[in-house]
């Protein structure tokens, strides 16, 4: 019996067509995002692990948002997340990833934004996913 989610609706889908993998490029279906990629610390372009910052960071403010709207509460417009993706090995021979983000929920009362933080990271599709395969850290700064 497997454990994955299984969607209900596809709502969208993001299509990329990569070579040369962290030495190559990456390019959208639509034309939108079309980078080259470059190993951690080396070349011009920017890596995967950027790119996992980038898009989860971004999605969990759309899970604080869409948190905030049910519970009718109003986000600071200056609300930010501060996102930190380490690579590192893992048993085995293996490479394995680990997340950090800082919540910056500036002028909100800690309670209620800790709240938001904690329902949010139970409906962010990048937490979904990510949710006991990898260690996850995520706190209100």
């Amino acid at each position: 019996m497997s454990n994955l989610s299984t969607l209900d609706k596809v709502l969208y889908t993001a299509k990329a067509h990569t070579t040369g993998g962290r030495d190559g490029a990456s390019r959208t279906d639509d034309g939108k995002l079309d980078i080259k990629l470059s190993p951690p610390g080396m070349g011009s372009g920017t890596n995967p692990e950027q790119l996992f910052a980038a898009g989860y960071s971004a999605c969990f403010i759309g899970a604080l948002k869409a948190v905030a709207g049910r519970m009718k509460v109003t986000l600071p417009m200056n609300l930010a997340v501060d996102a930190e993706v380490d690579l590192g090995p893992i048993p085995k021979g293996a490479y394995g990833i680990a997340v950090r983000m800082k919540v910056s929920l500036p002028g909100m009362d800690r309670a209620v934004a800790q709240s938001i933080l904690d329902a949010a990271h139970q409906v962010c599709p990048y937490s979904n996913a990510t949710r006991g395969n990898i260690d996850v850290a995520i706190r209100l700064a």
